[in-house]
């Protein structure tokens, strides 16, 4: 071989190494996200029409409620969430109206519409509300409601009366009903929820408080509803369960294996982003790689991550 073939064989590898390299940075800057940490990918395997069952939208163009007191509306757009889509490898979606918006969900149905299929909505709703306001919701993505007993709400207090006519309005669309509370509020709903009329959805490990985790009775309160049959969980939000923080959130994940391992038939896995209220964001890369702590058998993570959702949520239909 020639000196000026060899010259000119570097000078191609040195060329392929370069452009290996810069699509690598273009491939680091495409998986950096709005409101989350991190820019790197999961080290799990994330199959194809993984769910992420709960995520919430804002946009500044919707104002928050008039009740809304806390963090001002700040742009968290679809486009925004598409980057993060792009970096943990999911492919569907469901929107959660946030307490920020009250009962107006014109922010979560736009998103959904600008979403198309893959995703799902999650809407708040006014106990006033037409059948065919909420027919016309269904119509556009929705296909449950949520009842906040943590945040501010623009009724004001929420109380189980609320949640029982919530789901008497809903239950004839078919829909579930997403409660947010907090452990010691499940165990004094217990009896109700068992009740309800509709499938019952519960946000973010239960809110257990981290420094009791299964030892809290409201543990045994959700295995038992998920034992009846008509209760689904949400694994997430690991950080808001949390004393000894990330990457591990020991005590998060000894609650979310010991839920899994109940009903891993009826579990969803979600984001939580934008992450509203976070003094640091967590690094959602890291979140779903719990999954492989959380629910070591890979068959049940795509499960929990794809076939579940889709029967909840209705994206199969």
């Amino acid at each position: 071989m020639t000196m000026n073939a060899i010259s000119r064989r570097a000078m191609l590898q040195a060329a392929g190494a370069a452009a290996a390299l810069l699509a690598l940075g273009n491939r680091a800057s495409a998986q950096a996200a709005p409101f989350s940490s991190g820019d790197a990918a999961p080290r799990l395997r994330v199959p194809q029409n993984a769910c992420d069952s709960h995520i919430h939208i804002f946009d500044t163009r919707f104002p928050a409620s008039p009740h809304w007191k806390g963090q001002p509306v700040e742009d968290a757009t679809v486009a925004a969430y598409r980057k993060l889509q792009a970096r943990i490898g999911t492919g569907r979606t469901v929107i959660v109206n946030p307490s920020t918006y009250g009962t107006d969900n014109r922010c979560t149905l736009e998103a959904v519409q600008e979403m198309g299929t893959d995703a799902r909505a999650v809407v708040v709703i006014d106990l006033d509300i037409a059948e065919n306001e909420l027919r016309e919701m269904a119509d556009r993505g929705a296909v449950g409601a949520r009842v906040n007993f943590v945040s501010a709400q623009s009724w004001g207090e929420t109380t189980v009366e609320r949640l029982q006519e919530t789901c008497r309005l809903i239950a004839p669309l078919g829909w579930h009903v997403q409660i947010y509370a907090t452990g010691d509020q499940i165990v004094a709903m217990g009896a109700i929820l068992a009740s309800l009329p509709v499938p019952l959805v519960i946000d973010h490990l239960g809110r257990l408080p981290a420094e009791l985790g299964t030892d809290h009775p409201g543990f045994d309160t959700i295995k038992r509803l998920l034992d009846g049959g008509n209760t689904w969980l949400k694994l997430s939000g690991a950080y808001l369960n949390t004393e000894t923080g990330a990457p591990a959130y020991a005590d998060a994940t000894r609650v979310a294996k010991a839920f899994a391992a109940v009903a891993p038939e009826r579990m969803v896995w979600g984001s939580d982003w934008p992450h509203r209220g976070q003094a640091a964001y967590p690094d959602d890369a890291t979140l779903i790689d719990l999954l492989s702590e959380w629910v070591p058998d890979e068959t049940l993570r795509e499960r929990i991550l794809v076939e579940n959702p889709a029967t909840l949520y209705r994206f199969d239909t």
